[in-house]
């Protein structure tokens, strides 16, 4: 299965998603969880696009003035809620690889005037992500990673925007075990979040290999979507990138984009 494939697979999955009128046309996503934010105060036209396992931003606790990135950030919702929390002082920004996505999530922006004027919408892979170096104090996401056909290059990425001491929390599916080639090799399960999913131990070394720290994998939930013949978790997962000797690795990661 060629990287090409697979990500013509999700973005024709998830262009139809932001297509939706309403909520009548949701996806409900690469699955379900009890542990989530109130969708009070988010934008309906945010919410009703959302597609999630979880609620990153449960994990950490931004403050007023800083910066939040949103990897995959699709119709928005989690960037709408960063932004209420970091307030007119901060920012909250999405990088979507999906035009009509940052087109609908932009849309939605412009109808609230000045609200959201910390809110920006950016059109990238999150394996190149538009974005300087070491300018970003958390990174969210909720259930893309494991769309990415080169989960290296998005941890290798993450890493190079945060700011030294900086946090990566993310929800997205894990496995238990490896699962087999053959499924690895099913588009659909691809684009619905399974088949492209890391085993816990694989998503720990890889952010390790990126240069991050004490890193830990919290399952919220089990094998709670479709009918697949192996296991899987909707989990939580956070790294932090430290403090001293955060150029590690810095050999090794992309330079600097705008």
């Amino acid at each position: 299965m060629s990287e090409l494939a697979t990500r013509k697979a999700v973005k024709e999955r998830y262009a139809k998603l932001a297509a939706a009128a309403d909520s009548a046309g949701r996806d409900d996503g690469c699955c379900d969880s009890a542990t989530t934010l109130s969708l009070e105060s988010v934008p309906g036209e945010a919410s009703s696009v959302s597609a999630g396992c979880g609620s990153p931003l449960i994990l950490v606790s931004p403050k007023k003035g800083d910066v939040v990135l949103d990897l995959g950030s699709g119709g928005g919702i989690d960037v709408f809620r960063a932004a209420v929390i970091v307030g007119g002082k901060g920012r909250a920004i999405g990088v979507d690889a999906t035009p009509e996505m940052v087109w609908r999530a932009r849309e939605t922006k412009s109808k609230y005037g000045s609200k959201y004027a910390n809110v920006e919408f950016r059109l990238g892979e999150i394996e190149h992500l538009p974005i300087h170096s070491e300018s970003v104090d958390y990174i969210i996401s909720n259930c893309v990673i494991n769309l990415s056909p080169d989960k290296l290059a998005v941890f290798r990425e993450s890493y190079r925007v945060l700011k030294a001491g900086g946090t990566f929390a993310v929800a997205d599916v894990t496995l238990p075990k490896e699962i087999p080639s053959s499924a690895r090799e099913d588009m659909d399960s691809w684009s619905a979040c399974i088949a492209g999913a890391l085993t816990d131990a694989s998503y720990k070394r890889l952010l390790q290999r990126a240069g991050f720290q004490d890193v830990q994998i919290e399952h919220i939930s089990y094998s709670n979507i479709g009918e697949y013949p192996f296991r899987y978790h909707s989990s939580h997962i956070k790294a932090r990138k430290p403090v001293i000797g955060s150029l590690k690795s810095r050999s090794l990661l992309p330079l600097s984009r705008p």
